[in-house]
């Protein structure tokens, strides 16, 4: 099994800070954030869409359980889920833009491909 990322938190902060982050995702299509938080939300982004192509209410209730917008999920269903019918996945593109100014973190784009 792949290791975790613990992103330096807590696991109900880790898993709430991933929620949020590919609730903003999946709504703006893109996030400007952490090279390894976009690689974690990268990892759950795609497991949103490939339940979005199932298109099953079962699906439909996983996704709603794990994203906390529930238009986003809708919109995940009905507009981007389509758009991938015919990719295997990948859905995903991250982009390393350098170091942010504050702390030097490495910082990273995570995009819609």
């Amino acid at each position: 099994m792949a290791k975790l990322r613990k992103l330096g938190r807590p696991t109900d902060q880790r898993k709430a800070l991933l929620r949020a982050l590919t609730t903003d995702f999946l709504k703006h299509g893109k996030i400007e954030t952490t090279f390894h938080r976009a690689k974690e939300t990268q990892r759950m982004a795609e497991k949103m869409i490939t339940l979005g192509k199932k298109g099953d209410l079962s699906s439909r209730r996983r996704a709603a359980a794990y994203v906390y917008d529930k238009d986003v999920v809708k919109d995940l269903f009905e507009n981007i889920a389509p758009k991938y019918a015919e990719r295997n996945g990948g859905y995903t593109r991250i982009y390393k833009v350098g170091p942010r100014r504050g702390d030097g973190a490495e910082s990273a784009i995570l995009e819609l491909v």
